[in-house]
């Protein structure tokens, strides 16, 4: 079989695209810049008096899988399992956040050491990102899923072990499941729910929040229940991933195995500015959502709350980027572009962040608030932009692993310096330059990657 190669230009091969494409330059010519899948065509627009690209993949899922055919029980089904995946992604982060000054207090870990172990598993994100499109392309993303859940159970699971290695390893075990979650999520939100992918990327990421939220609440109550154990606190939340394992597990092992001869290749994506900039927009973003989940907790502690207030107030803050990821991704693409909605969010998620530094006291409540709102935006934003820009659902998926594995790299910095920080200084006084410098360079780059255009990524069949 021939490869055959699709860019960002018109290709429409059948009366079916190019009806499709006469019903954007109709919307065109009406005034509306449509962002959406027609007849089984990408459509996306283009910029301020640009053109409008359409991308029709007649080999739709190759990378990814066939998407299935399924009656509105089987979709309803397929997205709730999909936001209970999304719930169990978060609660790794948040529940060692609120048990972190304990940690401290009652073993050898040191405020530096903290920061070692809050920056692993984002690190192990950034390493492994990238490897989930070819773990999807032998195994599909129905059991790469599946897998990452087993992995997840057992990371989760280790680190209640009460030895530091075992606390460590556990991490690293559960970052490398998460980053699977984390690159397939969007691309089988793309392949499955192609005319709901603005509304399912908000419903997806406001189970992540979710998940991070709840952890935030109840993790210290779960270990003074256990005798104050921090390690009960820590390994109670492998009980719900166990159970999401065996709601998708009859569904992983139904979908059908990818032929060889359909599956595909995409190039270009490291040559492309656009893909740099959602890049490093995601990893930015990242950054500061990684010391707010790793973070947030023991900087609110140090300013006098204890650790239940401390616990609930980051619950908080993390529950109101429910909201907003659940209405942002809709809202945000009804617009020409997203630039300065990206740069505006990514301000007041770090300026909030450096208030809870410095506001008096009855104010961190408002300002743990607006953190919320402007991270929740934030994050849902940098997982719009990576289905926005990509022209279909292959090129969304390398483009998710190329964010997701360079920028959670990135990201990994964050938290590792404000543990360094605070070790320095005595203090978490000084992250505040940290926070502001995320700040400006996530808003510069979402500038950037909020520009109406598509990533200049070739996708090419791979001969059987």
């Amino acid at each position: 079989m021939n490869p055959s190669e699709s860019s960002n230009g018109h290709h429409p091969s059948s009366a079916a695209a190019a009806n499709a494409v006469r019903s954007v330059d109709a919307a065109t010519e009406a005034g509306v810049q449509p962002v959406a899948e027609i007849d089984g065509g990408f459509v996306a627009e283009q910029g301020a008096g640009g053109a409008i690209e359409a991308e029709v993949d007649e080999r739709k899922g190759a990378v990814l899988g066939t998407a299935v055919s399924r009656g509105p029980g089987g979709q309803i089904l397929l997205g709730i399992s999909l936001m209970l995946i999304a719930f169990n992604l978060r609660p790794l982060f948040s529940s060692l956040s609120v048990l972190l000054p304990d940690l401290i207090d009652r073993t050898s870990l040191s405020a530096a050491s903290a920061g070692y172990l809050t920056t692993l598993p984002v690190l192990c994100l950034g390493i492994f990102a990238p490897l989930a499109p070819r773990l999807s392309q032998r195994i599909g993303p129905e059991r790469s899923l599946l897998l990452a859940l087993l992995f997840l159970v057992a990371g989760t699971a280790l680190r209640g072990m009460g030895d530091m290695y075992a606390l460590f390893l556990g991490s690293a075990l559960a970052g490398a499941a998460i980053a699977t979650g984390n690159v397939l999520l969007p691309s089988v939100v793309k392949r499955d729910f192609p005319h709901r992918a603005a509304l399912m990327t908000g419903v997806y990421t406001m189970a992540l929040c979710g998940g991070a939220a709840a952890a935030a609440a109840f993790t210290l109550p779960f270990a003074h229940f256990f005798g104050n154990s921090w390690e009960a606190g820590l390994a109670v939340w492998a009980v719900p991933a166990a159970i999401v394992l065996l709601v998708w597990a009859p569904q992983a092992l139904r979908a059908t195995v990818i032929p060889r001869h359909s599956r595909r290749t995409v190039s270009g994506l490291t040559r492309d500015p656009l893909a740099w900039q959602v890049t490093f927009f995601m990893g930015l973003q990242s950054a500061l959502a990684y010391c707010v989940l790793g973070w947030m907790a023991p900087i609110l502690r140090s300013r006098g709350l204890d650790g239940i207030d401390a616990g609930f107030m980051l619950s908080m803050s993390v529950m109101v980027q429910v909201a907003t990821c659940l209405l942002m991704p809709p809202l945000a693409v009804r617009f020409r572009d997203q630039r300065l909605t990206n740069a505006l969010l990514a301000l007041v998620a770090s300026l909030s962040l450096i208030m809870l530094l410095f506001a008096p006291v009855s104010t961190l409540w408002f300002w743990a608030l607006l953190q919320g709102i402007g991270q929740g935006g934030l994050f849902a934003m940098a997982m719009t932009v990576i289905v926005l820009r990509a022209s279909d659902s292959h090129v969304a998926a390398h483009l998710s692993g190329m964010a997701q594995g360079v920028g959670y790299v990135l990201a990994a910095v964050g938290p590792l310096l404000v543990g360094v920080l605070h070790s320095l200084s005595g203090g978490y006084e000084a992250s505040a330059w940290l926070f502001g410098a995320l700040g400006l360079a996530a808003a510069f780059n979402g500038w950037g990657a909020g520009r109406a255009e598509l990533v200049k990524a070739r996708s090419a069949a791979i001969d059987a």
